[in-house]
């Protein structure tokens, strides 16, 4: 996929940037990515994404620009509340870079819908607030065959990971699922929800800026990836620290654990 004379100087530092160049920036035109949430994380992601000239973005979401959602959501303004994020999302993103395409899915992805809305894309980078979406978003781009960068925040940390559990690792031992990581959501109550615990509003433009690096990172193909690995982020300590993890062979998507 070519690039024109107006991207060429658009994606200039990183046409000359080694390891992406000119053959990594049409990769980035050429990709399909959809981002699950436009909110916290969804944010920064995009934006990253959209500047990065990634060609087409897809954005599921199904909630209203909120006042409450701007100390954080840095891609919507006082002016777009109380429309759909989906089409605030799409505005911005025009406003930043036209070249790229904007499909707006303006519904919640859950295990009815999550196969449908993940099998026409690339790659698919979930940043929601609950565990029942994220089990949703894994499983589907389990079956789908479809690459996933997912993160969490909490009130001061977060962690982020990526996951190809249908490919093997260098050594042939599967890539680790999901639910290898988190076989079973946590008990209802122990985790409280944002608007009752709060969040790091700049905590979640340094966790989406991670995630739209790890996306572009898997798309144009260098550096050592998150498969297997969790990254945590403590931003009370500063502390970065990463962690790896493996396929646990009771999971119960690939493994003899019982579907879920």
């Amino acid at each position: 996929m070519s690039l024109s004379a107006e991207e060429i100087e658009r994606y200039a530092r990183h046409i000359v940037l080694q390891g992406v160049g000119g053959p990594g920036q049409q990769k980035l035109k050429a990709a399909r990515v959809l981002v699950i949430g436009a909110g916290g994380l969804g944010s920064p992601v995009l934006q990253y994404l959209a500047a990065a000239g990634v060609g087409m973005l897809g954005i599921v979401d199904d909630d209203d620009v909120a006042l409450s959602n701007l100390q954080r959501q840095v891609l919507h303004g006082t002016p777009d509340i109380g429309t759909p994020k989906v089409d605030s999302a799409a505005r911005a993103i025009a406003r930043l870079n036209s070249h790229v395409e904007v499909i707006g899915h303006r519904q919640r992805i859950d295990a009815a819908n999550g196969r449908d809305l993940v099998r026409d894309y690339d790659l698919v980078v979930e940043g929601s607030d609950n565990f029942e979406t994220r089990y949703a978003v894994s499983d589907a781009c389990f079956f789908e065959k479809k690459p996933l960068v997912t993160a969490a925040v909490g009130t001061f940390d977060a962690s982020l990971t990526t996951l190809r559990p249908f490919e093997t690792n260098p050594n042939g031992a599967n890539n680790p699922t999901y639910r290898c990581l988190f076989p079973e959501p946590p008990p209802a109550g122990t985790v409280p929800a944002c608007a009752e615990a709060g969040v790091l509003g700049a905590l979640t433009g340094i966790v989406g800026a991670m995630m739209a690096l790890e996306a572009i990172r898997e798309i144009v193909g260098f550096g050592e990836g998150l498969t297997g690995r969790i990254l945590l982020i403590d931003s009370r300590a500063m502390r970065f620290e990463t962690v790896r993890y493996a396929w646990d062979p009771d999971n119960c998507l690939n493994g003899s654990g019982k579907a879920p």
